[in-house]
């Protein structure tokens, strides 16, 4: 493999000049900019590494689709996304999101770590594999999806549709990055997500505050409503929430506490004095990684302008997600919820389900798992860390578990890469090693096929 790794140092700036063309490309799926010529784009790439490529229409953006035949029919899947989050406030960005500038040994751009700098890395390893070493020793699949960023709607149509083309020995999914102490991270399952609107009405119109003598004022009651989901002590009350919540195994809770889990540093990052109940160690990474939340993501309601305006609002509404562990369903916790607002008299109140995944998780002793990180430990020089899951969600469920097949997420990201913030960035050197670790990954994939 060192004949692989002296072809990727020597074609770096090759590698990240391809970054940035990809970079360059606008791919927005909540505002609709840029994606299908993103989605050519990206098929382009994977024609040049030579896959055979298709897009496949959805009921939304297209899925990019790429196989790569090796000498052995042992078949590995990448999963990928070629949206991204919006860019704005654009006025805290120091450089043109679009205009990908490097500084500092740091690469600036919308989508530089999430998640166009891991599937250009990905496909400059299979490059580099092929360009030295020949033919690769097993099968490769990409699924490129447009839609990860609004949370995945059209993909469980695309797995239906084309299961046939899906058949894998395992998967690498989409992200990963290294933590505040530079150790990589790896990550062997996401959480689901069930996500809902909810609407409050009162008066046809705003009216004057002053009628708030006696017109109802839907802003209280979507608080109050808002009120009887949780409590301070962090208790979701929903009847029937946790009911189908499955413990995590001794394996899991053993990975969990040997995590480093950098208290200080983040309560830093976050700027909070102390984490939600005064939580520590242990009884902190068990409530992170395997206990379900309920979280208001936003709410509004009347005037929120500058100034004073004396108004009685019309509407309230909120945006609310709940992350899901294993086995919780998301279509259920819809049902749970409209129940428990109607048990508390807030059937009036609307709920909108926008969008739902389930949780999916990889068993700690999967063989895929234990090549991830023994492939990570040679190329970083340091044991990674193993999340049994990510506190984060997506549709890791839809894609790899549903048809079983065993997916780990490794990626090139980094503490501060500001993933769906503003001045979002890599650094240049993680890049180059994760387009190491891939290729590595790749052929201890291939050793295992034949071995």
């Amino acid at each position: 493999m060192e004949r692989v790794f002296r072809y990727i140092d020597d074609h770096r700036d090759e590698f990240v000049e391809r970054l940035r063309t990809l970079l360059r490309q606008p791919s927005v799926a909540a505002q609709n900019l840029g994606m299908e010529p993103c989605a050519k784009l990206v098929q382009q790439m994977l024609d040049g590494v030579g896959f055979k490529t298709q897009l496949f229409s959805t009921d939304g953006f297209p899925v990019v689709y790429g196989e790569l035949e090796g000498e052995s029919e042992k078949t590995l899947m990448f999963y990928d996304h070629y949206d991204v989050q919006p860019p704005e406030p654009l006025e805290l960005w120091e450089s043109d999101p679009w205009d990908p500038q490097i500084r500092d040994g740091k690469l600036y751009a919308r989508g530089a770590s999430d998640n166009k700098g891991d599937l250009t890395a990905r496909l400059c390893a299979l490059e580099a594999y092929q360009k030295v070493m020949g033919k690769l020793p097993i099968t490769i699949k990409f699924v490129i999806e447009g839609e990860e960023e609004i949370g995945s709607p059209h993909l469980g149509q695309f797995v239906q549709e084309h299961k046939n083309l899906l058949k894998a020995d395992g998967c690498i999914w989409e992200f990963g990055h290294k933590d505040l102490k530079d150790i990589p991270q790896i990550y062997l399952g996401l959480k689901g997500i069930c996500y809902v609107e909810l609407r409050a009405k009162g008066a046809a119109s705003d009216q004057h505050s002053s009628w708030g003598t006696i017109v109802p004022n839907p802003a209280w009651r979507l608080v109050w409503a808002l009120s009887t989901l949780k409590d301070e002590d962090e208790k979701i009350h929903i009847k029937g929430f946790t009911r189908r919540v499955r413990k995590p195994s001794k394996a899991e809770l053993q990975a969990v506490q040997r995590l480093d889990f950098d208290e200080a540093g983040w309560r830093e990052k976050f700027g909070i004095r102390h984490y939600l109940l005064k939580l520590r160690g242990n009884k902190l990474k068990y409530k992170h990684y395997f206990e379900p939340t309920c979280t208001i993501c936003g709410i509004w309601s009347g005037y929120t302008g500058p100034g004073p305006k004396t108004v009685l609002p019309a509407e309230a509404r909120a945006k609310i997600d709940f992350r899901l562990v294993p086995d919780q369903d998301p279509d259920e916790i819809v049902k749970l919820l409209r129940r428990h607002l109607k048990k508390h008299g807030f059937d009036d109140i609307e709920v909108i389900g926008m969008h739902g995944t389930y949780p999916a998780r990889t068993p700690m002793d999967d063989p895929l798992v234990g090549i991830v990180q023994r492939t990570a430990e040679s190329i970083y020089g340091v044991r990674p860390g193993v999340h049994p899951t990510s506190a984060a969600s997506g549709p890791m469920y839809v894609l790899c578990q549903q048809l079983g097949i065993p997916a780990v997420s490794t990626g090139i990201g980094y503490a501060h890469s500001n993933t769906h913030a503003p001045n979002e960035n890599i650094r240049i050197g993680d890049f180059l090693q994760g387009i190491k670790h891939i290729a590595s990954i790749v052929h201890e994939f291939g050793v295992t096929a034949t071995g």
